[in-house]
């Protein structure tokens, strides 16, 4: 069996669901015998299984949590950049214009 995501319409509104089916066919079949036919709203989706992941060992967490801390100073960094140049820019407008 597989897990396959519906879009399922009811009372007007689209609500999505997991069914789970031999193929794409058949969970649109079994959406519409248990909703109404007419009901799915778009496709089945089938839905890829995950593998559990093992949980990191401390140091592993610890490197993974600097490196988003680096990333996300190098995303101030660049913002910070950014608005300094257009501040700059601005101001270069404002002298021409006073010109």
């Amino acid at each position: 069996m597989n897990k396959y995501l519906l879009s399922i319409r009811i009372k007007g509104k689209v609500v999505k669901t997991t069914i789970e089916a031999e193929s794409t066919i058949h969970a649109k079949l079994l959406g519409e015998w248990h909703y109404g036919i007419g009901s799915v709203a778009a496709s089945p989706i089938k839905l890829e299984e995950q593998s559990p992941k093992a949980p990191l060992t401390p140091q592993q967490a610890r490197i993974k949590s600097l490196q988003t801390q680096k990333d996300n100073v190098s995303k101030q960094i660049k913002a910070e950049r950014d608005r300094q140049k257009i501040a700059k820019a601005q101001q270069t407008i404002r002298n021409v214009q006073l010109s």
